[in-house]
């Protein structure tokens, strides 16, 4: 028998991981160990914050729970779970991890590359979930869904969002630019199609397909699409080159009338610039999906601004994501014990 270790939360469970385990892997002699974490009931918790945690961006639990729970185990199936150098070392039977992410950050990489630990990851797991989740987030704020939602539940009849000077235009009269073009990007650029709206792209690694190039979508640059869009939309990955992207500079080649849309990672953003551009109507509205910290403080500013829509990080929540992911790393799974090489190694 070869123990596997499952170690799940409530949006990625352990018994769905299991189920999809034994579908990919149905004569495999596997010992498999479950166990659930209280995400995201409880938020995660961060690599800097812990000692024994550096080189760990995100992930829930500690360092003696998580040795305890995947000692002895060849495999470990996990979302959340840390992987530190420490736990590693704990652990010297683990020989491979399969995360359901789209990147490792749970996992100390360096740490595993010199213990032979081989990682793998589920990339675009939620980007269909997140891709529709924008423009869900685009029509709320262009219409003012959420004013008038806001507004009812205090017992407010906002007739005035019917004004001509107040109401919001129609995607298919709107430009819409796109920032990244990676499976998030290229989906919503898909879906946006549909509206008739004007699409522009900025990624300066990536080029259009034939298909979008076709459709009309515009490659251009940052600045162009920031100076000619009235809705902007975020889907780079957060790397050196794009953290606070959005800043006080890229702000002020806005139009007044704009709208941005972050359904990425909060540190795409300086979020001191973007309140004062709201509260200042530099630009006339935002739609925050997610933040530089998480959970956001109660009386963090931006609460209080009426031109903002705010959600809690849950875009890629759907249950595709969750069957999916499981799908994709029960393959890898199975890739392994048969002794495949894996498809999305780290």
């Amino acid at each position: 028998m070869r123990k596997l270790v499952i170690i799940g939360d409530h949006f990625m469970r352990s018994d769905m991981f299991e189920t999809a385990i034994r579908q990919k892997c149905p004569k495999a002699p596997l010992d498999i160990v479950r166990h659930d974490l209280d995400w995201p009931d409880r938020p995660m918790e961060h690599g800097y914050a812990q000692a024994g945690m550096a080189g760990l961006k995100e992930y829930m639990g500690s360092e003696d729970e998580t040795a305890a729970l995947i000692d002895g185990a060849e495999i470990l199936v996990t979302q959340l779970a840390p992987l530190s150098a420490s736990i590693m070392d704990r652990c010297p039977s683990l020989k491979f991890v399969a995360v359901s992410r789209g990147g490792p950050v749970n996992i100390d990489m360096e740490a595993a590359r010199r213990r032979g630990v081989t990682v793998v990851n589920t990339p675009g797991r939620n980007a269909a979930a997140v891709a529709e989740f924008t423009i869900g987030a685009i029509l709320a704020e262009t219409r003012l869904i959420t004013r008038g939602h806001d507004a009812l539940r205090r017992g407010i009849w906002r007739g005035d969002l019917y004004r001509a000077d107040r109401t919001g235009e129609e995607l298919s009269e709107m430009t819409v630019g796109v920032i990244g073009y990676g499976q998030v990007g290229t989906r919503v650029v898909r879906l946006l199609k549909v509206f008739g709206c004007r699409i522009l792209v900025a990624d300066p690694y990536v080029q259009l397909s034939a298909t979008d190039l076709a459709d009309g979508v515009e490659q251009v640059s940052l600045e162009t699409l920031l100076a000619q869009s009235d809705v902007v939309s975020l889907h780079p990955r957060v790397t050196k080159e794009t953290e606070k992207l959005i800043n006080a500079e890229t702000l002020a080649q806005m139009k007044p009338t704009a709208i941005l849309v972050n359904t990425a990672r909060g540190p795409l953003v300086d979020y001191d610039a973007l309140y004062d551009a709201l509260a200042s109507h530099r630009i006339k509205g935002a739609m925050l999906e997610t933040f530089g910290i998480e959970p956001v403080p109660a009386d963090w500013p931006l609460l209080k601004l009426e031109n903002v829509t705010l959600t809690p990080h849950i875009a890629g929540a759907s249950v595709r994501t969750v069957t999916y992911a499981a799908g994709l790393a029960a393959e890898e799974v199975r890739r392994y014990l048969v002794g495949e090489p894996p498809v999305n190694r780290c």
